[in-house]
């Protein structure tokens, strides 16, 4: 079994720097901000397709991704998988775009969409098991409340994300970035799991205390949360200091735009990295 899966930001940031810092991602990202940033920036508008990256001109990108999407629908859901409402079909992508990173509810999509509950959770493994995009379940140490419990979702490409809430190339305000910014670090983790036996998961509480990434293996615990903001000082924020003060994780990590910077709490050392530390650093999860 072989799976392809998007252009990652690494190779992205190769392709349009023609290779030449292909050996040295690193000094390029620590001496280049700027110009690392504008490529992120591409990157989560655009997304890692290889047809679409290709493509000089926005018009271009834009007539690739409708094909890709409009193949989806017409081609692997409604020939390959006899998906009968394709519309409902289509309509629960774009209502589970618009919901990235918030947990979900699965009646409420029911009633919305006017199809069945069974529906909505069997649409949902297809699109699972089409490598559309992935749910993430809460992290308990209770194992049967995990598989119980509402999920998330992340996109496994952004550009397809957008495009479906008609947002291709648009995302310009501070919110928009940011949850595209936040499935785009979800994306750099399913990358670093592969063949780990890693779990990736999020942690909330009924006081709404939540951590955006639980990324665990065995006994090990890194709690992560991601901030597409700009840092004056490392701040700790209460859902994360809470979920270091119930499990006592070793490392926590907060992943920002181009912050570093370290403090403790408690016998927890708390990183703040730019994103492209987390991509390259390959001792974090050692």
């Amino acid at each position: 079994m072989f799976e392809v899966k998007p252009i990652s930001f690494s190779e992205f940031v190769n392709y349009k720097t023609d290779y030449k810092y292909e050996s040295k991602l690193n000094d390029f990202f620590n001496i280049e901000k700027d110009e690392t940033e504008k490529f992120l920036k591409e990157y989560m508008n655009f997304g890692g397709y290889p047809r679409v990256i290709l493509e000089d001109t926005f018009s271009d990108k834009a007539r690739i991704i409708d094909e890709i999407y409009r193949s989806y629908l017409e081609r692997d859901a409604s020939y390959l998988l006899r998906i009968e409402k394709i519309d409902a079909f289509d309509s629960l992508v774009k209502l589970l775009a618009s919901q990235t990173g918030k947990i979900l509810n699965y009646s409420k999509i029911s009633n919305t969409l006017n199809i069945s509950l069974q529906t909505v959770k069997n649409y949902l493994w297809y699109l699972g098991k089409t490598f559309i995009l992935e749910k993430v379940s809460p992290y308990f140490k209770n194992i049967r409340k995990e598989i119980i419990k509402s999920p998330i979702v992340y996109f496994y490409d952004l550009g397809l994300r957008n495009y479906s809430l008609g947002l291709f190339g648009e995302l310009r305000t501070p919110d928009s970035l940011g949850f595209s910014f936040q499935n785009f670090v979800f994306n750099v983790l399913v990358e670093k799991r592969a063949f780990s036996g890693a779990k990736i998961n999020f942690w909330r509480t009924l006081d709404k205390a939540e951590v955006d990434f639980i990324y665990s293996w065995g006994e090990k615990i890194i709690p992560i949360e991601v901030k597409y903001a700009n840092f004056k000082k490392p701040i700790l924020q209460r859902s994360l200091r809470s979920f270091i003060d119930k499990y006592n994780p070793k490392t926590a990590l907060v992943v920002t735009k181009n912050f570093k910077a370290q403090i403790d709490h408690h016998k927890t050392k708390i990183q703040f990295l730019p994103f492209w530390e987390l991509i390259v650093n390959q001792s974090l999860f050692l």
